[in-house]
């Protein structure tokens, strides 16, 4: 069993905490921004000096599931000020609206630059097993529902059958004043996603939302991942 998955069971969680996603990622080569988590704002101040601003600020907690409904993320912070600030609006955001929640500490992570949000899910199919899944991402998934599946494991040219399924494909394509969108650099992260499923069978379900897939040549990057796991394994 992974360490990471193994270290959460251990601990009685069932959902991965999102530096914890974010290592499990890069063992896989997914590319994620730069980040680091940190206990309090001193500590921020020193490791931005290494990632670089602008950052995102989010808020580590096992008792929190959509940080964004508590106040807990803040983007586009460019300076010490503006970091200071955030540390300290967020710890109040979270005593207001999640007074029961634990903070583990604060996920500071580099501000990815804006380009097509996509997201690669799964679930688990108690008969089939994982599940992937592609499409638009961030709130576009719910409102469009413009999504497409395969059974893991699947092969880059999957991979490829499911970026070009989906309707919302033309934009990949360039559209209007809308440059093209590295179409190779998705298909590499969902294929590598289907290999991280294979070699883990304790998750039970998970999100990459968003996928932001930068102009053509550029590459992808998972701003944001989601990971559930169960120390029960289906029969697949």
């Amino acid at each position: 069993m992974n360490p990471i998955i193994a270290k959460a069971l251990e601990e009685g969680r069932y959902k991965l905490l999102e530096h914890e996603s974010f290592e499990l990622l890069r063992q896989y080569n997914i590319p994620v921004p730069d980040f680091a988590l940190v206990q309090d704002v001193n500590e921020a101040l020193k490791v931005v000096k290494d990632i670089g601003y602008p950052v995102v600020l989010k808020v580590v907690s096992p008792d929190i599931i959509h940080k964004s409904d508590v106040g807990g993320v803040i983007l586009n912070i460019s300076n010490d000020d503006e970091l200071r600030s955030a540390c300290e609006r967020i710890r109040n955001n979270i005593k207001e609206k999640a007074p029961y929640a634990r903070i583990s500490g604060f996920l500071l992570q580099r501000m990815v630059p804006e380009g097509l949000e996509t997201i690669v899910g799964a679930t688990k199919d108690p008969i089939f097993g994982h599940v992937i899944m592609f499409g638009l991402g961030g709130v576009m998934v719910e409102v469009l529902q413009d999504v497409s599946f395969r059974i893991v494991p699947i092969t880059e040219e999957d991979a490829r059958a499911m970026v070009r399924e989906i309707k919302g494909y033309r934009l990949f394509n360039g559209y209007r004043n809308m440059p093209a969108r590295d179409e190779e650099a998705v298909i590499y992260i969902i294929t590598k996603f289907s290999e991280l499923l294979s070699d883990n069978p304790n998750i039970v379900e998970a999100d990459l939302n968003p996928v932001i897939v930068l102009e053509r040549g550029k590459g992808a990057y998972a701003a944001d991942a989601r990971f559930i796991i169960g120390s029960v394994q289906f029969v697949s």
